[in-house]
């Protein structure tokens, strides 16, 4: 990377934090000028210049979103509507993964029912951030706000494993002995196992040195951000998924943390919120021209299917009997964004498959870049639209961490 472009990246960040607010009510987010500007520098850029970058850091962020919102989600705000969480997560989300993969198989033509699997898991996680003003709107119920966030908090992690299924599936059946579906399960359980060892152990410890005043507070954070990617790297070291671990290291953490355990994760909220920044400029610079020569009709049809009836259908279908409203669950199926997990499960599928995952991978990102539009622009207007018709608006709920760290991370560790 020139000192040119490193100069750019760096007055765009800056420009994002001193303007972020003005910008949002224009419904710009985030990620749409990042990406935008991404695909300015990929102008500039020679092939596959910086790919190993791109995916080192784009696997730290996904860790460190991982390990944060695991360790945000208490067994309180779970039991609040534990009854829709579980529709959402439990029947929802299989039914999205398993619509997803069908239309992959029937539209897309992939070669083996490995990449339609890879292509509906890949894109049925949701990332709140991409839709923040939906998330922090004072005319939106607090009660969906949180539902919104829990969900999106959750489902990245729970779909990680068939994402993973799928990668070794489809790189066994091209004759890759090292992967096959038993391993990679062993790997999943490996990493649970270890995460949990990992976060509960480090919870543990920060909490019995803080109690003993051997703690400094301003290294405290730092101490949590390396925890999140020391989970991640000994899962990987020790041959488990290092993803899961941090799911599972956050949420082992988060539990056993006690009160010290939330300041401690602002500090990883915050850094993944710059990183997630440069994730979606690479996203513009490194993935969004992949999809050049690659997009037809087809293609299009199924990024258009799946950021509506393939998530809104399951989402319908798993809310029916919870006395939220048509009007409710069409503004919760319809923000469903996807985000930073599509984008790392694409770039995994590369580094995974090479050339072969090329169908796969032009599928994914032509999706997100439209989410990235179409939620964008749709958020504030969507959310004063909902609002209007909200018989109960509510301010924001106090104590949702939830929402104030997809805030954070959306605007690049601006606090709310």
């Amino acid at each position: 990377m020139t000192s040119g472009a490193l100069a750019l990246i760096a007055a765009v960040v800056f420009a994002w934090g001193a303007f972020s607010a003005r910008l949002e009510r224009a419904d710009l987010t985030a990620p749409m000028v990042f990406v935008g500007v991404g695909m300015l520098l990929a102008l500039g850029l020679p092939a596959g210049a910086g790919a190993a970058g791109v995916t080192v850091l784009t696997e730290a962020t996904l860790a460190w979103v991982l390990f944060s919102d695991a360790s945000r989600v208490g067994l309180r705000e779970l039991r609040s509507d534990a009854g829709v969480y579980g529709r959402l997560l439990g029947l929802a989300l299989p039914l999205t993964v398993v619509a997803g993969a069908a239309g992959a198989w029937l539209l897309l033509d992939a070669p083996l029912p490995w990449y339609a699997l890879l292509i509906g898991a890949a894109l049925a996680p949701t990332d709140a951030a991409l839709g923040a003003v939906v998330i922090t709107h004072p005319a939106v119920p607090a009660r969906i706000r949180r539902i919104l966030n829990v969900e999106s908090g959750l489902n990245d992690g729970i779909v990680t494993p068939v994402v993973l299924v799928a990668l070794a599936g489809a790189a066994s059946a091209h004759g890759h002995e090292e992967a096959t579906v038993v391993q990679a399960v062993l790997q999943l359980a490996g990493g649970a196992l270890i995460g949990a060892i990992v976060g509960a152990s480090g919870g543990w410890l920060l909490r019995a040195a803080g109690r003993r005043g051997w703690t400094d507070d301003s290294f405290a954070g730092p101490a949590v951000l390396a925890l999140a990617l020391g989970a991640y790297a000994a899962s990987v070291a020790a041959h488990g998924n290092g993803f899961v671990a941090a799911f599972a290291g956050g949420i082992a953490f988060g539990q056993v943390a006690g009160r010290g355990g939330p300041r401690e994760v602002f500090y990883v909220e915050e850094t993944a919120g710059l990183a997630s920044l440069l994730v979606w400029l690479l996203f513009g610079a490194f993935a969004v021209p992949l999809l050049y020569g690659r997009v037809d009709l087809a293609l299009l049809l199924y990024a258009v299917l799946s950021l509506t009836a393939v998530r809104m259908v399951p989402v319908a279908l798993s809310l029916i009997g919870t006395r939220l409203g048509a009007r409710t669950v069409v503004f919760i199926g319809w923000f469903g964004p996807r985000g930073l997990a599509s984008v790392v499960f694409a770039l995994l599928a590369v580094e995974e498959l090479g050339e072969s995952a090329a169908p796969a991978v032009a599928a994914i990102v032509l999706t997100v870049l439209l989410s990235v539009v179409a939620h964008g622009v749709s958020a504030g207007p969507g959310a004063t639209r909902f609002g209007a018709h909200s018989p109960a608006p509510g301010a924001p709920a106090v104590g949702d961490p939830a929402a104030a760290a997809r805030l954070r991370r959306s605007s690049g560790g601006r606090s709310s």
